[in-house]
């Protein structure tokens, strides 16, 4: 391989057919004569563009398709000639500069064409150059020549991480390596599951109990995870009127005045507000009709109980996984209004909990977040939040679901594949490298396999195979003629029998 030119930070790198590159992989161009290393990263494959080599092309494509018989070739040029047909141009992004044990990211030096020689890097020298699973490390896949990539869990500390793909390119697969991860490094999780896709982690796949069978905690709103009125608090059901249910300023102030009445006597309860608001004759007609109709949504929810014995304090269940573990919010058998009332809920009981202490810090993973975070809720997560201890993964395979602010914010991005040209496009607009990289990169990307950007890999975009893990992670799609296959084998070997 032959340095050919440069113009900014993009190379272009001759090389022949046997010198095999593939797209993503690292390149080093070392000058011997300084012994400083360029790495570069390869975008693109091409054909070389020689001279007249259409023309002959196309002169071969005649001569072979009139002429038969034997070649004549007593120079022995053709084998030559076929090699500078099939020479290859590499297009590559220059990321950083390596001199001695110094990394530099804004290179600005440029390597000798004569006096340097290229070279594929391997995966575990680029390991030790960027310090890549030096601290606490989590396997998160392969890349390279089979070498596993790993990613400290310091770098999700007090930061704010993006997941996303297309939907089966295994972004929920990846959500749950580094989720099981920070559990093994005594992280306390807590995740919104849209789907009832996290709630099998604490099984192997064979269904028998794992490792982390104790440290997962599944909470299903209305069956296990209940709670009184006196237990959430006068905040959180004031967000829930006013964000969810979206409750007039008038109503709100009359909910209020009653609900000081009912804490004062101590009969604090559901049953006792409705009596409250419908015997109260000075309550206007308007008034009266909106709060039942609140109190009715908070009812139907089953999520709101009167009863202490069945109600359940937040707080006691962090406290279980406060030395690693994972609470998991089983969202899936919710409506959307009543997913909203318990994320609303959880969020305003763990921001009180993080900012009087009685939690250090939460890692908390939301799937598909636009459907039930408020808008106001993004900007709070990424600012004000992760200042209190609460750092957010994002997992989504809608990419202009989120605001450009809240991109530009994140420290690490892990990129499936996408192919519509919508989704790159936002996508380049805002990540932390050029938009040609994304492009070219993103739809090329196979199925569990993506490019992590960002500070988890120190700014420098690599490809890695996610590694398979063996729990319940219940996220597979139901297929039709998969099912009724195995329920035929299944009747086949019956009758057998």
């Amino acid at each position: 391989m032959k340095l050919f030119k440069k113009e900014n930070d993009t190379v272009q790198i001759l090389c022949f057919p046997d010198e095999e590159v593939e797209k993503g992989e690292y390149l080093a161009i070392e000058d011997f004569k300084t012994g400083k290393t360029v790495l570069v990263q390869v975008l693109d494959v091409q054909f070389v563009n020689l001279p007249g080599l259409l023309e002959d092309l196309l002169r071969n494509e005649t001569v072979e398709s009139q002429v038969f018989g034997d070649d004549i070739d007593p120079l022995k040029l053709e084998c030559q000639i076929n090699l500078l047909k099939d020479a290859r141009l590499l297009i590559g992004k220059i990321r950083c500069l390596v001199d001695g044990d110094r990394v530099k990211f804004n290179v600005s030096w440029i390597p000798s064409r004569v006096y340097s020689r290229i070279y594929k890097v391997k995966p575990q020298r680029l390991c030790e150059i960027l310090g890549l699973g030096s601290g606490r490390p989590i396997v998160i896949g392969e890349f390279g020549e089979g070498a596993e990539l790993k990613v400290n869990a310091e770098d999700f500390d007090g930061r704010l991480t993006i997941i996303m793909g297309r939907k089966g390119t295994g972004k929920s697969h990846l959500a749950k390596i580094l989720l099981l991860g920070l559990v093994d490094h005594g992280a306390p999780c807590l995740v919104f599951d849209v789907n009832g896709e996290y709630v099998g982690l604490g099984l192997n796949s064979d269904g028998n109990p794992n490792v982390y069978s104790e440290k997962i905690r599944v909470l299903r709103p209305g069956e296990n995870f209940k709670v009184t009125f006196r237990s959430a608090g006068r905040h959180a059901i004031s967000n829930i009127l006013i964000h969810v249910l979206l409750t007039p300023e008038t109503s709100v102030r009359e909910f209020f005045r009653i609900w000081n009445i009912l804490e004062k006597a101590g009969r604090l309860s559901l049953r006792e507000f409705r009596r409250m608001v419908e015997i109260d004759r000075d309550m206007h007609e308007n008034v009266r009709e909106a709060l039942l109709s609140r109190i009715d949504s908070l009812e139907r929810t089953g999520f709101f109980t009167d009863y202490e014995d069945e109600a359940g304090r937040l707080e006691e269940v962090f406290r279980e996984v406060e030395e690693g573990g994972a609470i998991i919010v089983d969202l899936s058998r919710l409506t959307p209004l009543e997913r909203r009332i318990v994320v609303e809920f959880t969020l305003g009981k763990l921001v009180e909990l993080l900012r009087c202490w009685r939690l250090r810090a939460v890692f908390l993973f939301a799937e598909e977040a636009h459907l039930y975070l408020r808008e106001t809720y993004w900007e709070d997560i990424v600012t004000r939040m992760r200042h209190i201890g609460l750092f957010t993964f994002f997992i989504t395979n809608q990419p202009d679901s989120i605001k450009d602010e809240i991109y530009r914010q994140a420290d690490s991005i892990f990129l499936f594949n996408f192919v519509n040209e919508h989704d790159l496009n936002t996508i380049a607009r805002v990540a932390r490298i050029d938009g040609e990289t994304v492009k070219s990169i993103a739809q090329s990307l196979q199925p569990y396999h993506c490019m992590t950007i960002g500070h988890v890999t120190r700014d420098l975009p690599l490809i890695v195979k996610v590694r398979s893990l063996n729990v319940k992670t219940m996220g597979e799609t139901r297929s039709f003629f998969t099912s009724m296959g195995r329920r035929l084998e299944t009747l086949e070997v019956a009758h057998n029998v």
